[in-house]
């Protein structure tokens, strides 16, 4: 199936499990599963549809999801050694869902032979569908994604609230939160809103497809050490970053964490 069949089935979810939930949730439709993170029926339900329609399309292929990890840390073994396998995110951004803020998406990577090949990110909210194929670049709504270039110190982006103006003496622009949600931050650094994000929290559902479309547009995601971002690896934390040399620059003024 081509990468536009592929985003038709995130839309297809979206429309059919996802939205009929928001606004819509009843306290005992939403779970803590550990303490700061939650879950809803509208996740699961979507990963079980999201899993079906690609599984009757690709009945070989390795089919892993958040929700299916939560519950069974082991079916996530293997996939950076698998033929061929699909990372599904039901719902990224969760907490906002939850709250009812438009600022939530799907995300889904394909993975060959731990290679991030195809990914998508659907913003259900906005309407905005972004497509990246491994060489061939990111497209939003089918048109080509263009980084703007600024001339401000680098702006960067995290969740860590205490690093929230944080400047490094005047070495970057003072940092600001994130949206909370993947889906909308890794696209802020594709646009140039942003020039780098940093995530202390690394599952592959959350980075796979995002830290492909950075790459297909010219930037990195490398673990603090400098290594690159791979299915598999293992990091104390991620910064992504819209050019190399901004990475340098960000990981370079970074405070220890």
């Amino acid at each position: 199936m081509d990468s536009e069949g592929i985003l038709h089935l995130l839309h297809q979810t979206a429309a059919e499990v996802i939205a009929p939930r928001f606004r819509q949730l009843t306290d005992g439709e939403v779970i803590e599963k550990r303490p700061g993170d939650l879950v809803t029926v509208a996740d699961r339900e979507a990963e079980e549809y999201l899993s079906a329609l690609l599984g009757s399309e690709y009945p070989d292929a390795m089919i892993v999801g958040e929700e299916g990890v939560f519950k069974d840390a082991g079916m996530i073994h293997g996939l950076a050694t698998a033929d061929h396998a699909f990372v599904i995110d039901p719902i990224d951004g969760t907490r906002n869902f939850v709250g009812g803020r438009d600022e939530y998406g799907v995300m889904l990577a394909e993975v060959r032979n731990g290679v991030t090949t195809r990914g998508w990110i659907y913003q259900p909210r906005t309407g905005r569908s972004y497509v990246a194929e491994h060489g061939a670049g990111v497209r939003l709504n089918g048109e080509p994604v263009g980084r703007r270039g600024t001339d401000r110190a680098p702006l960067g982006a995290t969740s860590k609230r205490r690093l929230h103006g944080f400047t490094a003496g005047g070495r970057l622009s003072p940092v600001i939160e994130s949206a909370w949600c993947c889906a909308f931050d890794y696209p802020r650094v594709l646009h140039g809103e942003l020039d780098f994000l940093v995530y202390t929290t690394v599952h592959p559902w959350d980075h796979l497809a995002g830290s492909l479309m950075v790459a297909e547009a010219g930037g990195v995601t490398r673990g603090f050490d400098g290594s690159d971002y791979a299915v598999g690896g293992r990091y104390d934390g991620i910064i992504v970053a819209g050019s190399p040399e901004i990475w340098a620059s960000a990981r370079d003024s970074w405070p220890e964490t």
